[in-house]
């Protein structure tokens, strides 16, 4: 925890020592892709200001979330640059700057939601829940890790990666991939957005990629469909 210092832990995380040749939508994404596998993400803030450069704040909705991916991700090679990761002092840090009233804004938005909620017939907030939740699930993912037995390629150390928004970059991929032992590489095809294909020294090791990241959402609108690369 040397690196945290004494500030307490709190939702937002800073990271600095990122590489700065990046553009900021693409930090954006790839940073939402990283962390999001621990928790749901409030914002994203990445200033291209020469004083703020190389640095961006995430904020989590809990900060058990945020303590996560401190300890989990700190040094992690984003970018070709190990990113070093602590709290963040506090809200006002920059997040407070860079939106001005931010907070009060987002105070009075809540409490127009709450009321909106309790006017709503409860029961309609019921009926989507379960429904959402199952939809991306692990019942949906094991689903479509196991389509029907003529289209299922023998496990082999590639990887066939569908269903990605035509936003995503191989770099993105190879962040969210390279977590895993054995990764070779990432091959996009140009032609054909929204697939990918990517590389693992063996099969053992592709599988428990495609374990760790089947249904894994890029975009809350596109969970990654994985399956063994026909050869």
């Amino acid at each position: 925890m040397m690196l945290t210092g004494d500030i307490p832990p709190n939702q937002t995380i800073y990271i600095k020592n990122i590489n700065e040749k990046v553009k900021k939508e693409e930090l954006k994404r790839s940073l939402y892709c990283l962390f999001s596998q621990y928790g749901r993400i409030v914002d994203i803030v990445a200033l291209k200001t020469p004083k703020l450069r190389g640095q961006a704040w995430v904020v989590f909705s809990e900060v058990t979330a945020a303590s996560n991916a401190v300890r989990q991700m700190q040094n992690f090679p984003f970018y070709d640059k190990p990113m070093r990761i602590q709290y963040a002092k506090s809200k006002s840090d920059c997040i407070a700057k860079a939106e001005g009233t931010y907070d009060k804004k987002k105070k009075q938005e809540e409490k127009v939601e709450k009321r909106k909620g309790t006017e709503e017939t409860p029961q309609t907030g019921a009926a989507n829940g379960p429904r959402a939740d199952s939809n991306g699930g692990p019942a949906a993912a094991s689903r479509q890790g196991k389509p029907s037995a003529e289209d299922v390629a023998e496990p082999n150390n590639i990887l066939f990666i569908q269903n990605l928004p035509h936003e995503t970059t191989s770099m993105m991929l190879e962040v969210l991939f390279k977590q895993y032992p054995g990764f070779r590489e990432v091959r996009m095809i140009e032609a054909k957005p929204g697939i990918a294909f990517v590389e693992f020294d063996d099969d053992v090791q592709s599988s428990v990629a495609m374990q760790a990241l089947q249904g894994f959402k890029i975009t809350p609108q596109n969970p990654m469909a994985i399956t063994y690369a026909k050869k």
